[in-house]
């Protein structure tokens, strides 16, 4: 299932099937078409770094901002290259923008600085293969933890243009589908546990499984976690009504 998550309304807005004989490739430009996007980022991980995907969010007027990796092949060299160029002149030449944010807890510190160079296309895409791209993105991760230190860079292409901080917020509220809906899914409703294989039994039972975790978030009478409000649902037939009353 590919699942669309609305990072600051932590809703899920829909979700798709993966054919058996297909992958997420396909599924994705699926989704997009059912959702109202206008205005709105998107944010996809590497697998979604595809022309064709790219075509239908700026098809429906939406944003986006995608991860892109080596197997992009000649577009993975562009983008490589022209940042070690920028970076080597002093962004002589280039029109670019920069973010730094820092956090120290739990024993770890994590430094990321986000830079961002815009109306680039006609040097890395001369032929215009990508829908308007108009800006790629360079993110460099350091972690230290236990007095060891990890070095990442991760690249990005993106509509978005001269914003850095932007690109930032972005990349980064991206990986909260992870604890705000999948972690739920396997942990709280112990989704990876169930059996359920046959027919569409187990697309159904995953739109229920997001209508459960739409509902159960959107009720804030109790300030507890999505599994303790199970609990209390159990218990307490006037709770689990207002949880309904949330769908």
């Amino acid at each position: 299932m590919v699942s669309a998550w609305a990072t600051t309304n932590r809703l899920v807005l829909g979700q798709c099937k993966v054919d058996e004989k297909s992958n997420e490739i396909t599924a994705i430009p699926e989704l997009i078409k059912v959702l109202e996007i206008a205005g709105c980022i998107v944010t996809i991980d590497a697998m979604g770094c595809q022309k064709q995907i790219v075509k239908s969010i700026v098809d429906k007027s939406g944003e986006y901002v995608i991860a892109l990796k080596k197997n992009q092949g000649n577009l993975y060299k562009n983008v490589e290259e022209i940042f070690k160029e920028a970076i080597s002149k002093g962004f002589e030449g280039f029109k670019y923008s920069d973010y730094h944010t820092k956090e120290d807890e739990h024993g770890r510190e994590e430094i990321r600085h986000y830079l961002m160079l815009s109306d680039i296309q006609e040097r890395i895409d001369p032929g215009k293969k990508w829908m308007n791209l108009q800006s790629v993105g360079m993110v460099e991760y350091i972690r230290k933890v236990n007095g060891k230190t990890k070095v990442e860079t991760r690249y990005y292409i993106s509509s978005l243009t001269d914003n850095a901080k932007l690109l930032g917020e972005s990349v980064r509220s991206h990986w909260g589908i992870e604890n705000s809906l999948h972690w739920v899914l396997d942990v709280a409703l112990r989704e990876d546990d169930c059996r359920i294989r046959k027919d569409n039994a187990p697309q159904n039972f995953a739109v229920l499984r997001h209508i459960a975790v739409n509902a159960v978030g959107k009720e804030k009478s109790q300030k507890l976690g999505i599994k303790n409000k199970q609990v209390c649902a159990g218990w307490d037939n006037e709770y689990l009504e207002k949880i309904l009353e949330c769908i």
